[in-house]
């Protein structure tokens, strides 16, 4: 027996995520110095300057946030987030902010495979 509530289901799981994404763009770009201990070793010897990785990725994250949250382009952003989840997992090694982004990947790759859900912008009536 289906329940009432079963429809949400994928909004609630898209909009949690896009609310991870939008509010970690915002602090990167308030407050960078804040995330530069985040950056691997291996990134900093490129000679890129530290605050300049972290605004992209402020934006890139603010950007995956905002199509999640809008409900705009939900599968290729969810692909975008699931991507960036793996690439940090892997520079960072196995710690207790893998661990979060262990469930954001996995919440992620649930928006992808659902794609948009009655309730994205796109699929108003």
């Amino acid at each position: 027996m289906k329940n009432n509530f079963t429809k949400y289901a994928p909004a609630v799981a898209r909009i949690g995520v896009g609310l991870v994404f939008f509010i970690f763009g915002i602090w990167q770009l308030i407050r960078p110095e804040n995330w530069f201990g985040y950056i691997p070793g291996f990134v900093l010897n490129t000679g890129i300057l530290p605050g300049f990785i972290i605004f992209f990725n402020g934006i890139f994250d603010f950007v995956i946030g905002i199509a999640l949250l809008s409900g705009f382009f939900v599968r290729a952003s969810a692909a975008f987030g699931v991507l960036h989840l793996l690439l940090t997992s892997i520079t960072l090694g196995w710690n207790d902010v893998a661990v979060r982004d262990f469930g954001l990947l996995i919440v992620l790759v649930s928006v992808f495979l659902h794609g948009p859900d009655e309730f994205c912008f796109g699929n108003r009536k």
